[in-house]
């Protein structure tokens, strides 16, 4: 049984003068524990994608599956998911932060505690449970967003270019972390990204998304031998240098119109 499968999805966006096709036919399903990335131009409908999978509006036409549950309108599903801005709330503590989505699932205190703990120890931040967010970097702050994301342990975990503000070296860094944690809990994640780098080093498989209106132009398979490794010293295998060489070109010929689909 497939994990995830989104099914003929179509998506318009209608206002009082134009209707404007975002997404069209849009076949794809993840396994679970996959990770995936959603490359393309600007306007190509990843994000329009991205936030139907988590059930925040339904398609115009078609169905997004979550181990044959659907998605939208769906209380019983828990999805996390991560942008680039990190919304802690500036008043809380770093451990309140974190334990916000299991406050609201009303857990005991103390078992509160003891996952906000454990997170805290695994994102390499064990000590800075009282702080206030200001008093963080950055990359700090994108740690905690993601310890409060898997603190609730969604069904699949959904980023929307979580490290585009980052500085390159927090970047790479905050890379490592997420794929080592998602690892670790055993999690499904899709990740939208413009960077070709980042979504080699990080996924399974990777789809490439057609200009407006956006549909599934081609899906590459990450080699075995890249997959093993972690996202920093992925980018130094010479197998990466080929894939993105192969990507680039996809990408570029999707930009200048001249595609075979």
């Amino acid at each position: 049984m497939e994990f995830l499968t989104v099914n003929n999805v179509h998506h318009t966006y209608f206002s009082n003068e134009t209707a404007t096709e975002a997404l069209q036919n849009i076949h794809l399903s993840i396994q679970k524990g996959e990770f995936i990335s959603f490359l393309g131009p600007s306007g190509c409908g990843k994000t329009t994608l991205l936030s139907i999978i988590a059930g925040l509006f339904p398609p115009t036409m078609g169905t997004v599956l979550i181990e044959e549950q659907p998605v939208y309108g769906n209380d019983h599903l828990s999805i996390g998911y991560m942008l680039q801005q990190d919304y802690l709330f500036p008043w809380k503590t770093i451990e309140e932060n974190i334990a916000l989505g299991l406050t609201l699932l009303n857990k005991e205190q103390e078992q509160i505690q003891e996952i906000t703990a454990r997170l805290l120890k695994m994102i390499g931040l064990p000590h800075i449970g009282q702080k206030f967010p200001r008093e963080l970097s950055g990359g700090m702050r994108q740690r905690v967003a993601l310890a409060r994301t898997l603190a609730v342990d969604p069904k699949i975990l959904l980023l929307d270019e979580p490290f585009s503000a980052l500085d390159y070296q927090s970047k790479l860094k905050l890379e490592d972390l997420v794929s080592e944690m998602l690892k670790a809990f055993g999690k499904t994640a899709i990740l939208v990204t413009h960077d070709i780098g980042e979504a080699i080093a990080m996924s399974d498989r990777i789809f490439i998304f057609s200009a407006r209106p956006g549909r599934v132009y081609k899906t590459f398979e990450v080699p075995e031998e890249l997959k093993r490794l972690t996202p920093f010293k992925a980018r130094t295998h010479p197998t990466y240098s080929t894939l993105f060489q192969m990507i680039w070109k996809e990408l570029e010929s999707l930009e200048h119109g001249n595609t075979s689909q």
